[in-house]
C-alpha cells in the first residue's frame, strides 16, 4: 500500500513485548530512493537515545490503527548499537547494526534490498559477505562513501525546490512510500508558485540530478509538461490515477517493470 511519509510520522511503534515509539522521521538513500530507517521518538522511555527500526523488522502496517508491529523485543532496541546524533550515519555503524540483528546487508545487490525487492527477506538469514559497491571502488570518493552511505532525513528533503529543465516548479511537499517494499514511488511537488493550488506527483528515476548542498532537486522534465500533468489529490489516489499518470508521461509504469511481482494496493 502506497502511504504519505508525512502521514506515517507519528505512527507508533509496537514491538512484540509492548510499545517501544513513534515515527519521528524517515531515512532514505539516495541511490535506490528506498526508505531504510525508521527514527524514533522514544519518549521518555530511552531519553538520549537515538533509535532506528529498518524496514526489514517490520511485520505489520495499520493506516487505520497508525501502528507499525516490528519483530523485535523492547530488550533487543534497547541495547541495539549506539548512535551519535550530530555525526553522519556511517557504513560501519549500519554494518554493525546489521551484525547485531542478525540482517544482511541491503547494499551491494541487484534489488532494492540486496539480492531482494522485499526487506523482510533479509531478516535471520545467515550473514554473507555483501557484493562490492560500485561507489566504494571510486577511489576519489572512498573516503565520503566510507563515512556517508548516502542517506538522507525526509523530513530534511521536505521543502527543497524543484527545477525542471527550464526553471524552478515548486518544492517538494511530501514523500509517496510504497510501505511493503518502502521505495519511494513520489514526490509530492507542491506548484503553488506557479500554479495556485495545483500538486503534482514525479517518481524518482525522473529526477535528473539532485544538488544536496543547494536543496534543491533537477527533474528531467519540462515545466509546460509538468504543469499539464494529472493533478494528485491523496482523496482520489488510486491505481486507475498512476495509470494515467504514467500514461501521461508516455512511460512504464513501475509495477509493469516488477516481472510480475506488482505491489498491492
Amino acid at each position: 500500500m502506497l502511504q504519505s511519509a508525512h502521514d506515517l510520522r507519528g505512527y507508533t511503534i509496537h514491538a512484540t513485548d509492548g510499545e517501544i515509539g513513534s515515527v519521528n522521521d524517515l531515512l532514505f538513500d539516495d541511490d535506490k530512493w528506498t526508505i531504510r530507517y525508521l527514527v524514533l521518538n522514544t519518549g521518555n522511555w530511552l531519553t538520549g537515545k537515538l533509535v532506528l527500526i529498518s524496514p526489514i523488522a517490520v511485520t505489520a502496517v495499520s493506516r487505520e490503527a497508525k501502528t507499525l508491529d516490528v519483530k523485535l523485543t523492547k530488550q533487543q532496541v534497547e541495547q541495539s548499537p549506539d548512535l551519535t546524533t550530530n555525526q553522519p550515519i556511517s557504513r560501519e555503524y549500519e554494518a554493525e547494526y546489521a551484525r547485531y540483528y542478525d540482517y544482511s546487508p541491503y547494499w551491494g545487490g541487484p534489488g532494492i534490498w540486496g539480492a531482494s525487492m522485499l526487506p523482510g527477506t533479509l531478516a535471520n538469514l545467515e550473514l554473507m559477505p555483501p557484493e562490492p559497491d560500485p561507489v566504494a571502488e571510486q577511489t576519489d570518493h572512498n573516503e565520503r562513501h566510507r563515512n556517508d552511505p548516502h542517506l538522507h532525513s525526509v523530513h530534511e528533503v521536505t521543502g527543497y525546490h524543484i527545477h525542471a529543465l527550464d526553471g524552478e516548479i515548486g518544492h517538494v511537499d511530501d514523500f509517496i512510500v510504497d510501505d511493503e517494499s518502502w521505495a519511494i514511488r513520489y514526490l509530492v511537488i507542491d506548484t503553488r508558485n506557479w500554479w495556485p493550488g495545483k500538486k503534482v506527483l514525479v517518481a524518482p528515476q525522473w529526477i535528473k540530478g539532485v544538488s544536496w548542498p543547494d536543496a534543491a532537486v533537477t527533474v528531467d522534465l519540462a515545466r509546460d509538461v509538468i504543469r499539464q500533468a494529472p493533478e494528485y489529490d491523496p482523496a482520489t489516489f488510486n491505481r486507475e490515477y498512476e495509470t494515467s499518470l504514467y500514461r501521461y508521461y508516455q512511460r512504464p509504469g513501475y509495477w509493469e517493470a516488477s516481472s510480475g511481482n506488482e505491489m498491492r494496493r
